[in-house]
């Protein structure tokens, strides 16, 4: 009795169906002449706005009429493909036994294998609905144009029915209520895996992978035959699998690890796993934009879809953005901070990295070993370019910029600020500690090597100007920091020949027995321990820097020592006997020499004292001769000095050592 009951309600939901579906095949075949008929309205209406846009009011009075068909045409054409889908036998089941795991088949059986009517009337829906969404592009398209205030349509802008509309981006009608109805059975098992989204990602992946293939042959073809060439339906397909999950992560994920974060208790724990969660929407949209453009022309309508990336969940919610970048810094800042703490990280790494200086040295930096900056600094650059690659991941531009600035810039300035607190501690820094010098060194590589590597970063298309106010900073941070070392030395230098630059009276010696050049290689005792200091310093200092920023620091102490020099010495109304010139001569070859590691011709970054030199050196009749031209206010006294080769030298300062040289003794 009972399966003679259960047999007759078979029966009688059978033939519901088939009634349905014979409803269905006569109603379809109405739907389509109307989606004919309302097409070629729309052809009329765009050539009517393209030949007489001032018709506002007939257009706007025919479109009324046309949307109030289509309210009717569109949820009409929806249910009946719906219906018969799910009489199809669609969707298929999700489950797989051991031994058809690997065989996609099995997910297509009910559906992809169909023939005759079943086929036919398939076909006709699919192909009701792709016309009704190509109209509704070129209707929106249309009000586009007229919202714009566009006078007319241009050639660029009149589009064929078989060209790509902006639709794709929000995928295929037909394709995504196939995709609705197998999102419905994958979201009951997106709630058992709430705690572990690998698993959430890997269903979805793996789904779409076993589809492609049949979607590609059944569907494919229908598209083709609906002339919107350039749709891929495997992009379609990922697309509308992309965007369930994304609808999944919206409503359900996401605003419960947020909420959690307000939690202290888990708040270590729950910023963890949205950092993981977001590295695993990094790695699925990978793996599905592989997947979908596998064996296909990627268009270039499909190459800047937002849809096919589960990270524009971001795209309007710029909230969970910063939520985001504020994980990322406190999770890059928890790393760092015990080599932050430790003094050792600052220099190790970094410390005697230097050999002796050679001429030849082509001081092309590539490496942190070239530029002598400690490991610290690979750390810190590495976890800055691991969040803006994360960055990059999204698919808004805008919320690029907004995310590497609220992480890796934020990352980046806090730890220039760190290296910059360090380096001030030291504005008047004893040159003769090697632990203080090692500290302003180790900063000054630091800064100049991650200097390098923004600029490096910036030269990217997606990163233009990103960077530019903490390159700023670092340029500044190393001036200042070179600033401090030149002067410290110079005023230590000034200290230790303080005695030497105030005794004038050595200037004035006379000769007595022995012939001056006898006393060519002395060296005034004075002078000795500064100049003792300065080498040691500057090889200390030559070790310890990277190339760039030792040449523009000798020279910068070079150019120091010559004004100090020369205004300490020859320019302090000294006078100067023959052996006080042979003496003073000497104190300055060995002090060229110190820099004769560095340079073939060091008395060129010392020009005051080198030409203050060549007027001591000259014979009276010389001296006497140049005298009396500086002294002719009618003449050009500066072109004489020009053609002596005296160019750093002014009139008055060369009238001045000249008066005080002491000939005939």
């Amino acid at each position: 009795m009972l399966k003679q009951v259960s047999r007759k309600k078979l029966e009688n939901v059978l033939s519901k169906v088939s009634i349905q579906t014979q409803e269905i095949g006569w109603r379809l075949v109405k739907l389509l002449v109307a989606v004919k008929a309302v097409k070629d309205i729309e052809e009329i209406l765009a050539g009517v706005a393209k030949s007489r846009p001032w018709w506002t009011n007939l257009l706007e009075a025919v479109d009324s009429r046309v949307e109030k068909a289509l309210a009717i045409l569109r949820p009409q054409c929806l249910i009946d493909y719906r219906i018969l889908i799910t009489s199809l036998g669609w969707p298929p089941s999700l489950s797989t036994t051991k031994l058809q795991k690997d065989n996609c088949m099995v997910m297509q059986q009910s559906f992809f294998l169909m023939q005759g009517e079943e086929k036919s009337r398939f076909s006709q829906s699919f192909s009701a609905l792709c016309s009704l969404q190509q109209l509704q592009a070129m209707r929106d398209e249309r009000a586009s144009l007229l919202q714009r205030n566009q006078s007319a349509f241009n050639s660029s802008d009149s589009k064929d029915m078989g060209e790509v509309f902006s639709f794709f981006k929000h995928g295929l009608w037909p394709i995504d209520e196939l995709v609705n109805l197998v999102a419905l059975r994958m979201e009951y098992h997106f709630n058992r895996w709430f705690d572990q989204p690998h698993f959430i990602f890997a269903l979805v992946h793996k789904t779409t992978q076993n589809f492609l293939d049949g979607v590609e042959n059944n569907l494919q073809p229908l598209i083709d035959h609906a002339r919107l060439l350039g749709c891929s339906a495997k992009e379609a397909w990922a697309i509308a699998m992309v965007r369930n999950l994304l609808g999944y992560f919206e409503r359900q994920l996401f605003p419960v690890l947020v909420k959690d974060l307000y939690n202290k208790d888990a708040d270590s724990e729950v910023s963890s796993s949205l950092l993981h969660v977001v590295d695993l929407m990094i790695t699925f949209d990978k793996r599905m934009k592989i997947l979908s453009t596998l064996g296909t022309h990627v268009t270039e309508a499909f190459a800047s879809i937002e849809g096919l990336s589960i990270m524009s969940i971001f795209n309007e919610r710029s909230d969970w953005l910063q939520i985001w970048a504020e994980m990322e810094v406190n999770d890059a800042e928890g790393k760092l901070k015990p080599m932050l703490e430790e003094e050792r990280s600052w220099l190790e790494g970094f410390r005697n990295q230097g050999h002796s200086y050679e001429k030849e040295e082509t001081f092309l930096l590539l490496s942190r070993e070239d530029y002598k900056a400690p490991l610290m600094a690979d750390s810190v650059l590495r976890l800055g370019w691991e969040m803006i690659e994360r960055g990059l991941a999204l698919p808004c531009a805008q919320r690029r910029k907004q995310f590497i600035s609220s992480s890796a810039n934020l990352f980046l300035s806090n730890f220039f600020n760190l290296l910059f607190e360090r380096s001030r501690n030291f504005e008047f820094m004893d040159v003769s500690e090697d632990s203080q010098l090692l500290r302003v060194c180790s900063a000054i590589n630091t800064a100049c090597y991650c200097e390098h590597v923004l600029h490096y970063w910036s030269e990217d298309v997606n990163l233009n100007e990103m960077f530019e106010d903490e390159i700023m900073f670092l340029v500044k941070l190393q001036t200042d920091c070179l600033e401090v070392i030149a002067t410290s030395l110079l005023l230590h230098f000034d200290d230790l020949c303080w005695n030497y630059v105030q005794d004038r009276k050595q200037w004035e010696i006379k000769q007595v027995d022995s012939d001056p050049d006898e006393d060519h290689l002395c060296i005034s005792s004075g002078f000795i321990e500064a100049l003792d200091m300065l080498q040691a310093r500057i090889w200390f200092l030559n070790l310890n820097l990277n190339s760039h920023k030792f040449l523009d620091l000798w020279r910068s102490i070079a150019g120091g020592l010559d004004h100090f020099i020369f205004t300490s010495v020859p320019m302090s109304n000294a006078r100067f006997s023959s052996l006080g010139v042979y003496r003073f001569r000497n104190d300055m070859k060995a002090l060229f020499l110190i820099f004769k590691l560095f340079c073939a011709r060091p008395e060129a970054f010392f020009p005051c004292t080198s030409n203050c030199l060549k007027l001591l050196e000259m014979n009276k009749k010389d001296a006497e001769q140049m005298l009396e031209v500086l002294s002719q206010r009618d003449m050009k006294p500066g072109e004489c000095l020009r053609l002596q080769g005296l160019f750093h030298v002014s009139p008055a300062q060369s009238e001045t050592i000249l008066r005080n040289r002491i000939f005939g003794g």
